[in-house]
Formats: C-alpha cells, structure tokens, sequence
C-alpha cells in the first residue's frame, strides 16, 4: 500500500502488494498529460503509439484508457476545425480518470477506453441527461466502441483496445463532429512477448505473424 486507505480491492500483486485506485497511476498521470500536450498531427492512432512508447506504460492498465482521450482530444484540437482548449483536454481525461480503474473491464464488462472515447465526445457534442442527439449520438459511438474491442478480447489486451477504440472514433468524428481525422497507420505489435496472460496471437488484429 501507499497511503494505507482501506478499500474493497480486487487485483492484488503474489506477493500481497495493493495499491489504492486513487493512487494508481498517480505519477505517470502527470507524465502522461505532459506528453499529450506537445502531441503533433491528427492521426489519433499514430499519437497514441507514440504515448505509449514515451510514457513507458505498463502491458496492461488504465493508463491506456487516458491515451486513448488524450490522443483524440489532442487530435482534434490540431486538426482545428473544433476549437479545443486545455481546459477540455483536462475535463475529458479527469472524466476518464473516474471510471477507468483497474480490473473493471472484467469486473463490470466495461472497459474504461471505451468511456474514455465517450467523455471527448460528450465533451464536444455538449452531452447531458436533458440533452437529445448529443447525448444519444455519445452513446452510440461509445456502443461502437465496445462492440469493436469485445471482438478482441480473451485475453483481453490493453493495447490493441486503444487502437480499436480510436479507430471506430475516427470513422464517426465527421458525421458527428464534422472533424475529418487519419486512420491510416502500419503498426505492427512489438509487445506480445510482455502480456502476461498469454497473447492472442494471430487472433489479434496488430500481431507481428
């Protein structure tokens, strides 16, 4: 532990470590949102790959989830159709920073990459419980999402998340944000080796082959 908060936990380290959800990922968090910042292009897909090279991040964990946001927001922010200020940039990984907490793809069958794509759409969109097609247009991309990363899973790999999720974004930013981004990208995985529940391998739609 690192703050010796007591709570109900779930995924615990063989040798009886436990880090508290809001203390995980608390450093790289800042590290994270420093990189996002100096991001350059419009390809989300390509910013992303970089994030998760310079930021070092684990194989696994929901600080995919914040580069997922990031890199979108950051995207869309350089493509400049959208004005997108910081402080937008800030609310959407602060929103996904809320329900993206370890082991709850497993545990609730949501996986926090795809609110994570939700919270730069509703952001966007002015999404809100009184609301009408902003609100239903931010479910139905998150709804893609999910279905895309669903067809990914066992194991489920963190990694290949990002890119499904930010894919399916893009391919609905112009019809709902009127944003064209990239998509384009030849990524290959370099990181199968690291899953530590075993690679999906050829059923895995970045696998080196």
């Amino acid at each position: 532990m690192k703050c010796n908060k007591m709570e109900k936990g779930y995924v615990n380290c063989p040798n009886g470590h436990y880090v508290c959800d809001d203390c995980h990922g608390e450093e790289r968090f800042d590290e994270i949102v420093s990189l996002i910042y100096k991001a350059e292009g419009i390809n989300p897909f390509v910013i992303a790959n970089e994030l998760i090279k310079e930021s070092n991040i684990p194989m696994l964990g929901c600080e995919h989830a914040w580069i997922a946001a990031g890199a979108l927001t950051i995207a869309i922010r350089n493509e400049k159709t959208i004005k997108i200020e910081k402080e937008d940039i800030d609310e959407a990984l602060n929103r996904t920073r809320k329900q993206a907490i370890g082991a709850y793809c497993g545990l609730t069958g949501v996986c926090g990459i795809a609110p994570a794509i939700g919270s730069v759409y509703s952001i966007i969109l002015g999404a809100a419980c009184p609301k009408d097609k902003e609100t239903s247009n931010t479910m139905y991309v998150v709804a893609q999402v999910i279905e895309a990363i669903s067809k990914e899973a066992g194991p489920c790999c963190c990694k290949n998340f990002v890119y499904k999720a930010l894919d399916v974004a893009c391919e609905y930013s112009y019809e709902y944000l009127n944003v064209k981004l990239e998509r384009s990208h030849d990524f290959v995985c370099e990181d199968s080796s690291r899953h530590p529940h075993g690679c999906r391998k050829d059923k895995c739609s970045y696998y080196e082959g």
